[in-house]
């Protein structure tokens, strides 16, 4: 892990979706538990943060400018020149339970986001879509954390993270019709924290020029790549316990920059200074342009 280091030194409490603007050369990212979205601008070491009412935990790229939130609350535009924070949708679920975890943006530039049941005691998340400012639910996810949202690069495969189930699967995906079918779990990872192979469970993730599927594994200090197949490609250790997503940015898009929580006990922190750092490291294979969310 001697090659990855910290992009950012700020410490987030629970830092998630890392998100690359090719016209801006800016990295964008959420603190949920601090309540702020954050930049950060690599080449000139800017860092810029905007607070916000309620938790945020996915951003899109909006074609107008600026950027689409998702909070606990709803959804918002965040003016990210004057810091103006306007509402768009209003959440469509009981806030007292439930708020937007992650989400990604499809070619079509729809805005796909999911959602966490706090409880945990059923798979009650859900996934919505923001179309051209409408929201409709796209599906009942059936799990508990819905996470590892991406889409590979011809658009036929849509990933998705059952958190807590510790399974990724690929579903057919119509980006004409903005549906999903056929699903099928492409990796199980082990569940069973007391066995020797257990190595976290799946976050965030992003998918690379290749197809390749680059997950984030919460509590097991470490990214993994996957084939399209499933298959395990390469793994990077980190040295954080707690990595939420990643994504690819930089110029040729080969820096893969890595949200992680710092909300962690304090023996875990003593051991691991950078945890709730954005982490960065070069990889050898370039990500994709993320696409622009399209306004009504």
């Amino acid at each position: 892990m001697s090659n990855v280091s910290a992009a950012f030194d700020g410490v987030m409490q629970v830092g998630e979706s890392p998100l690359w603007h090719p016209d801006q050369q800016t990295l964008y990212w959420v603190d949920i538990d601090g309540f702020a979205v954050h930049s950060l601008h690599p080449a000139t070491g800017t860092h810029q943060q905007w607070p916000m009412a309620s938790e945020p935990s996915a951003l899109a790229i909006s074609g107008n400018g600026g950027l689409i939130v998702a909070l606990r609350s709803g959804i918002a535009h965040l003016d990210t020149g004057s810091g103006t924070v306007t509402a768009m949708v209003a959440a469509p679920y009981d806030t007292a339970t439930t708020r937007f975890n992650d989400g990604k943006t499809d070619a079509a530039g729809r805005f796909w986001i999911g959602t966490i049941y706090e409880p945990r005691d059923k798979p009650a998340a859900d996934m919505y879509v923001l179309d051209k400012g409408a929201l409709r639910l796209a599906w009942p996810t059936h799990v508990v954390n819905s996470n590892g949202l991406g889409f590979s690069p011809d658009n036929s495969v849509l990933y998705h993270a059952d958190t807590a189930g510790h399974k990724v699967t690929r579903y057919a995906f119509d980006a004409a019709a903005g549906t999903i079918a056929d699903g099928q779990v492409v990796h199980q990872f082990s569940s069973d924290k007391s066995a020797p192979d257990y190595g976290g469970r799946p976050d965030g993730a992003a998918v690379d020029a290749d197809g390749n599927y680059w997950v984030a594994l919460f509590e097991g200090g470490r990214i993994v790549k996957l084939s399209p197949s499933g298959d395990i490609l390469d793994t990077i250790a980190l040295p954080a316990r707690c990595p939420t997503m990643v994504t690819f940015g930089g110029e040729d898009l080969q820096t893969l920059y890595i949200t992680t929580a710092g909300k962690r006990p304090a023996d875990e922190l003593a051991r691991l200074p950078l945890s709730g750092k954005v982490l960065q490291v070069k990889v050898e294979v370039s990500g994709r342009p993320a696409s622009l969310y399209v306004e009504a």
